[in-house]
């Protein structure tokens, strides 16, 4: 469901584009500006918190790849005043340092919040969908 001002909906997508776009680029800076400094990740069982707990451990991920493509959709934005709660749905192609390829369909579960004029990750959830390729033969 897409619920709220269009305002801040687009500007949630853009949220979601960025992240996708620090990916892609393997940028921490670009990637990392989307958390607040005391967010929290649930990235594969893994309980993050805080951004730089965060962007430490996706550096430590992202070291084992020589390229990644990343898009997402967004399946929902609900906005309610200064905090909103989205769903988004992603498609990853990862390249091993080893050569091998893994494709992936992931679901991010998401609340953000309005700081500072500018919307940003609080909480993330992430899990698989569907996986090709599970161990990147």
């Amino acid at each position: 469901m897409f619920e709220g001002p269009m305002e801040d909906r687009l500007a949630i997508r853009e949220l979601h584009e960025t992240y996708g776009d620090g990916v892609v680029r393997f940028d921490k800076d670009t990637w990392g500006s989307v958390w607040a400094d005391d967010a929290e990740w649930d990235f594969m069982g893994m309980e993050l918190r805080g951004r730089e707990a965060i962007v430490e451990t996706w550096l430590g991920a992202m070291s084992n790849f020589d390229a990644v493509s990343f898009s997402c959709v967004p399946a929902s934005i609900e906005v309610d005043g200064e905090r909103a709660k989205s769903l988004c749905q992603t498609q990853e192609v990862l390249k091993g340092k080893n050569g091998s390829t893994r494709m992936i369909g992931g679901l991010y579960t998401d609340e953000l919040e309005k700081r500072g004029g500018r919307w940003v990750y609080i909480k993330r959830a992430f899990e698989v969908v569907a996986e090709y390729n599970p161990q990147g033969d």
